[in-house]
């Protein structure tokens, strides 16, 4: 059986993009100019940004924070991600969508890899976000203390 979670990508000038905010991909395919499909290992945690529209502007804006499962393990179903995924944070309209980006850069900004964050701290965001309060920020400390209980954690 195979292992990894595909994530198919479109990219449809104006129209639609799919694409991956972070993670690192263990396989990349090239279907046509406009689509492609890339492959994560099972435990990687990824971000998958969806953005739709038409004539008259953005019709749809969604992000998922994702942890690939392994062949046979439960997952949630999740549009473009095959068999789908440890559903971690979803983020659906643009303000929303621009809140957990701008979340990211603030991460990455502090030198941490945002594929390093606690799946702990990505659940906080979601459920902070879902209420319409602010998360708290993920800190350096914080990080320190969850590299150092996943090393200690079976």
């Amino acid at each position: 059986m195979n292992e990894l979670t595909y994530v198919e990508l479109l990219w449809l000038k104006k129209r639609i993009e799919n694409y991956i905010r972070f993670g690192n991909t263990v396989e990349n395919r090239i279907i046509d100019r406009s689509r492609r499909v890339v492959a994560f290992a099972p435990g990687s945690i990824f971000a998958f940004v969806r953005w739709t529209a038409n004539d008259f502007g953005t019709i749809a804006s969604r992000v998922d924070i994702l942890r690939a499962v392994g062949a046979g393990k439960r997952c949630s179903t999740v549009a473009y991600v095959r068999p789908g995924g440890d559903i971690l944070l979803t983020a659906t309209g643009w303000p929303k969508v621009e809140k957990v980006l701008e979340i990211i850069d603030a991460i990455e900004a502090t030198g941490v890899d945002a594929i390093d964050v606690s799946p702990e701290y990505w659940r906080h965001v979601h459920s902070r976000l879902a209420v319409r309060e602010n998360p708290r920020p993920y800190t350096r400390q914080g990080h320190e203390a969850w590299l150092m209980r996943r090393r200690i954690e079976p």
